[in-house]
């Protein structure tokens, strides 16, 4: 509280009333919930409940993943970078095999092999299962307007929690380790599944459909021979989507005891391992791009070429990569060749392997003593954390938590929601804000607010100025495409290590890395919306002697609004998705609450934590995108009130 008010000993008593959330109210689920997983797991061996439905399903993902995971370790390196040659030659050609070889060969060469294999088991069984379930009701929802209906709500609602809150539920019925990892992975991939198969089949041709009818076609041929083939792109397009959210909290079940490389890159956070960290987080990433290019190449049709190839010509490398995996399968171990021994055909030689972590380390210094602040200027990280600090996040902090009372901050954001997305909306936000007290998470629910608002600022200043000037320069677009696409790829976990580099732990690099994740939406909406304003409206301006900053703020601005809002909602959402990753490197609120919960295996702390997260997230989410979808159908009939 500021000096000033120290000496006013009414104001004193009447803020410090209304500053903080009445405990008497708190909903007191934390203690109920704890004792109900303390009593879960002392009687687990005994409950037909476990015995006979959740222990069969843990038992059996299990060993589903651990199969797998043996597979893989067993089989002779070389032969499973032999396959991801294939399988990048056979989507994109003979650039993306070689990356994804290369790709796999740097995982081995930093010792990080079996990190590596035990991810990517768990990835796959878990888009496999994502993937058994999403496309049949894809299937369904194509073919009832009511069941989409239905599924809608639910998937809005899957897409909309972040992916952490997922882990939460699942570790109080199935425990640690592997499965509760796999079934937080599949619920939080199944949506992108379910939905790209509905969009797909619903966009097949009227015609095609008729003339397969007009032929005779039962429903059941019409499906397999029509409908799917037709739709297969954008089914290809889903698994790629599916691929990519599954690989971001695959990562993150590292933090309730999943194998591979996410409790590599978590354990050297809690160490401050910069080097470690990065070399697992650079594994995650060549990872990733190579799944998301490999899916993606997949997912492009490709018109049969005229011209006809001989077989040899066409499937002559497969030839010759099939006969390379064969001469891996039947080596003896320990084989020589003129006095050369090739067992490094099986397992990668230690010779071979290196470590970028020591340049790492070292640079680490090198900045920590020279980039924090740059000569005498205010320039540098230690500048750049003194002023979000000093001019962010203590003014929003002292605000929310000292001057401004809980029922008008409460009252104040209903309002709001009110005038920009109806009554609704409003009487939502209300009730859920208000269970965000009743869950005794209203001060971490203000410290985390205040970073929220300090990322998407900054977040939606940059994505303007890099949209208005990718809209303005398709070479700039060039340039910032592939820049996107990485961002993009990489999961957000990763986000951590290189600004932790810079900026040490603490709500700063939460904030930094929530930035890097959030930008990439931002600038593709605010670049689309501007490029798709109509060209008539522009010369219309034009004619009328607009200057070009006429032209962007009254014309092309207001009318990509719509779109913009779009694209800040994306980046409340993403950002919203940082905060309990950001948790990891102490940035406190209610990310250092679920981390923590789940840490101590205080699930109650977890649920409350991540019920207040969902609550946020759901009351920034409903109020932007009603906002957004107003202005679009005010754009297209502007007569309507």
């Amino acid at each position: 509280m500021p000096y000033a008010l120290r000496h006013i000993s009414l104001d004193e008593t009447w803020q410090q009333k209304l500053s903080r959330f009445p405990e008497a109210w708190n909903f007191g689920i934390r203690e109920p919930i704890d004792d109900f997983q303390f009593w879960v797991v002392k009687n687990r061996s005994s409950l037909p409940l476990f015995t006979h439905f959740f222990n069969p399903i843990k038992d059996g993902l299990n060993d589903m993943v651990r199969g797998l995971e043996n597979l893989l370790l067993d089989a002779p390196w070389l032969l499973i970078v032999i396959v991801a040659f294939w399988l990048g030659f056979r989507a994109r050609g003979v650039g993306l095999g070689l990356f994804c070889a290369l790709s796999l060969v740097f995982m081995a060469g930093i010792d990080l092999w079996k990190e590596s294999m035990q991810t990517l088991a768990l990835m796959s069984v878990s888009v496999l299962i994502a993937l058994i379930l999403g496309i049949p009701l894809g299937i369904l929802s194509a073919n009832s307007d009511r069941f989409r209906s239905f599924l809608r709500p639910v998937l809005d609602l899957i897409q909309t929690l972040p992916g952490f809150v997922y882990l939460i539920p699942m570790v109080l019925f199935f425990g640690i380790g592997r499965p509760p990892s796999v079934i937080a992975t599949v619920i939080y991939a199944l949506a992108p599944a379910i939905r790209y198969t509905d969009l797909g089949l619903r966009q097949v041709q009227a015609s095609a459909l008729e003339a397969a009818r007009a032929f005779g076609s039962s429903p059941r041929q019409l499906l397999f021979k029509v409908r799917l083939p037709l739709a297969l792109p954008q089914i290809v397009s889903g698994i790629n989507q599916t691929i990519m959210m599954a690989f971001g909290i695959v990562v993150i079940a590292a933090l309730i005891g999943a194998n591979g490389l996410g409790r590599s890159v978590l354990q050297a956070l809690q160490r401050l391992e910069v080097g470690r960290g990065t070399e697992a987080g650079l594994a995650i990433a060549f990872m990733a791009i190579a799944l998301d290019r490999v899916s993606y190449g997949f997912s492009q049709a490709k018109a049969p070429s005229l011209k006809k190839k001989s077989w040899l010509r066409r499937y002559g490398l497969d030839l010759v990569l099939l006969t390379l995996c064969l001469v891996v399968l039947w080596l003896p171990p320990y084989a020589t060749v003129a006095n050369v021994e090739l067992n490094a055909l099986k397992d990668y030689p230690k010779t071979w392997q290196f470590s970028i972590r020591q340049p790492i380390d070292g640079f680490v210094t090198w900045a920590r003593d020279n980039l924090y602040q740059i000569g005498n200027l205010p320039l540098g990280t230690g500048p750049l954390s003194d002023a979000i600090i000093i001019y962010g996040i203590k003014p929003l902090n002292w605000f929310f938590e000292t001057w401004l009372p809980w029922p008008l901050l409460i009252l104040g954001m209903t309002v709001i929601a009110w005038y920009l997305a109806g009554k609704g909306v409003a009487i939502f936000s209300l009730i859920s804000l208000l269970s965000i007290g009743f869950l005794s998470m209203w001060e971490p629910t203000l410290e985390s607010l205040s970073q929220i608002l300090v990322g998407t600022v900054l977040t939606v200043i940059l994505a303007l100025a890099l949209g208005i000037l990718s809209s303005r320069s398709t070479k700039l677009r060039g340039i910032l495409e592939p820049l996107l696409d990485i961002l993009q790829t990489i999961p957000s976990f990763v986000y951590l290590i290189p600004v932790i580099m810079l900026f040490n732990i603490g709500f700063i690099p939460g904030i930094i890395a929530s930035i890097l994740y959030a930008l990439p939406p931002g600038i593709r909406m605010i670049d689309l919306g501007i490029r798709q304003v109509s060209r008539e409206s522009v010369e219309a301006a034009r004619a009328f002697g607009s200057s070009p900053p006429q032209l962007l703020t009254k014309v092309e601005l207001p009318l990509a609004l719509p779109s913009i809002m779009l694209g800040i909602n994306q980046i409340i959402m993403m950002i919203l998705a940082m905060v309990v990753i950001a948790g990891l490197v102490g940035s406190g609120g209610l990310g250092l609450e679920a981390v923590t919960g789940l840490a101590r295996n205080q699930t109650g702390q977890g649920i409350e934590a991540g019920l207040a997260i969902v609550l946020l997230a759901m009351v920034f989410d409903r109020v932007i995108q009603t906002w957004a979808l107003k202005q679009q159908k005010a754009q297209i009939n502007p007569n309507s009130k």
